[in-house]
């Protein structure tokens, strides 16, 4: 018997749950089929949205041939095969270019991507990708121009519930079992938006139980799957996006919100050598000179957590996070790094003034290098006032203070010793 996911997949957009921004009334992939020029695209979304079902359904309402072919076992051959396959149906050019779905089309390598181009550019296929990975990464670029790019999202709450009860009404099995949903916290939880599992679940939970009245719980479903597992994949597009939401909180000196993140991190297994490299670039990017103190800290935190490991090395992470969070914020290092590197662009080779040259030799120094350099530690304050800069670019400001206790000084004392500069 087939798994219940498969027994209730959609045969149509009627039975189709969610994605209402594609197939809706008046959406984009509604009106395409509705007028039954199809043209090749990806659909890119987290598993169990719906990305093979919608596939499925396009062809079927159109009435065209459909091979499928998966990213994890084919290769050249076999796209080539299918292509050939697709120019000597007899029904070529009349209904309509022959439908090749790629199910993980991101783990084609760039050859096998290759040979998809002419037969998408001729109209030899209608090619249709899916993805649980960002295409603009995974995808080489002249295909992805000839293609558009469908973002699904995960399931929501009320596209979750009318699943679960159309499963209970009208699966073949199921219907035949007295089944009441009396919570449905957990499985919803536990789903994660993913249509998939939450049918792997529900059937899971069923089977388990062999009395007449089957009453689903939250506590039953706790009790049958134990833990959740976590949606994470430390190579794939949650990790970025994670990754990303945790130094946008600190960024914007939110504790909790990185701590949560940091949380999602740790539960899922992150290496904590990358959660620590980022902490360092944040104590330098992000909190800077208003606290040289971050950057102490983080690298203390890096030290720490290799010396300790797992489970204990996430204390030190969240001790360096919320520190992190919680100081004040500049960029001004970041800034002004990124201001000198476009000047060097801008500029390019400027020579060394001569006068700050190295002349280790006689014939340099006949030629002037280092000559009349002013030794700053001869003068008061261990300050001269002399040019460093290239002449072509003498005066130029690269680092400008921002408005925080630290920078004020470090401004006040700037300002003291070489005056209005550069302007």
């Amino acid at each position: 018997m087939q798994p219940l996911a498969e027994r209730m997949r959609p045969r149509s957009l009627d039975e189709y749950v969610g994605q209402t921004h594609l197939v809706g009334p008046g959406a984009v992939l509604r009106r395409m089929i509705d007028s039954g020029r199809l043209s090749s695209f990806i659909l890119w979304g987290p598993p169990g949205t719906g990305k093979t079902t919608l596939a499925q359904i396009v062809a079927s309402k159109l009435e065209l041939p459909f091979s499928t072919l998966s990213a994890v076992t084919a290769g050249v051959k076999e796209v080539r095969e299918v292509i050939d396959r697709a120019r000597s149906n007899p029904l070529f050019r009349t209904k309509g270019s022959p439908i090749l779905f790629i199910d993980e089309i991101h783990r084609f390598n760039k050859a096998q991507q290759d040979s998809l181009l002419g037969a998408v550019e001729r109209g030899d296929i209608t090619l249709i990708g899916a993805t649980t990975e960002n295409p603009s990464f995974e995808v080489i670029r002249p295909l992805l121009s000839r293609m558009q790019v469908y973002v699904l999202n995960s399931l929501e709450k009320d596209d979750l519930l009318k699943l679960l009860d159309r499963a209970v009404k009208i699966d073949v099995i199921l219907k035949e079992r007295d089944i009441e949903l009396k919570e449905t916290t957990a499985i919803l939880r536990f789903s994660g938006g993913d249509a998939r599992k939450l049918l792997n679940i529900l059937e899971l939970v069923v089977e388990a139980d062999s009395s007449d009245k089957v009453v689903i719980t939250d506590e039953i479903v706790n009790e049958r799957l134990q833990q959740n597992p976590l949606a994470y994949d430390k190579d794939g597009e949650m990790h970025y996006d994670i990754i990303s939401a945790f130094i946008k909180s600190i960024r914007g000196s939110d504790p909790d919100a990185a701590l949560y993140w940091l949380a999602r991190m740790v539960q899922a297994g992150e290496d904590p050598a990358f959660i620590a490299r980022r902490l360092v670039i944040s104590a330098s990017e992000d909190v800077g000179l208003a606290n040289p103190n971050a950057l102490l800290i983080a690298n203390a935190a890096f030290d720490a957590v290799m010396k300790i490991g797992w489970p204990e090395g996430r204390i030190p992470l969240a001790e360096a996070t919320v520190y992190l969070a919680t100081s004040p914020k500049s960029n001004s290092a970041y800034l002004g790094i990124g201001a000198a590197l476009a000047k060097v662009g801008e500029t390019g080779n400027l020579p060394v003034p001569l006068h700050l040259r190295n002349a280790p030799t006689s014939l340099m120094k006949d030629l002037g290098y280092g000559e009349n350099y002013q030794y700053a530690h001869d003068y008061a304050g261990h300050f001269v006032n002399q040019q460093y800069l290239p002449d072509e670019i003498k005066g130029t400001r690269f680092w400008e203070p921002q408005s925080n206790a630290q920078e004020d000084r470090i401004k006040e004392r700037m300002d003291a010793l070489w005056g209005k500069k550069g302007n």
